[in-house]
């Protein structure tokens, strides 16, 4: 049975940045990095998505720790 690839948030965050930058087709990239395409999609669609967190203050890293924290 084949394991699945797991990438890191570096590899993914690499190659997000390339899909916005839209110098090159998401088949080209996923051809260069050797990556679904689908996959590409999932991974920009996701980055959009969570885009506004970066910039809002009330989700920084202590604060969900704090949340967690206090959940358990």
């Amino acid at each position: 049975m084949d394991k699945r690839k797991s990438y890191t948030a570096e590899f993914k965050a690499k190659v997000v940045l390339e899909l916005l930058r839209k110098e090159k087709s998401v088949s080209q990239i996923a051809s260069e990095y050797e990556v679904y395409p689908n996959l590409l999609s999932r991974w920009k669609a996701e980055a959009i998505e969570r885009m506004p967190e970066l910039f809002d203050k009330r989700t920084s890293k202590t604060e969900k720790l704090k949340s967690e924290f206090v959940a358990n």
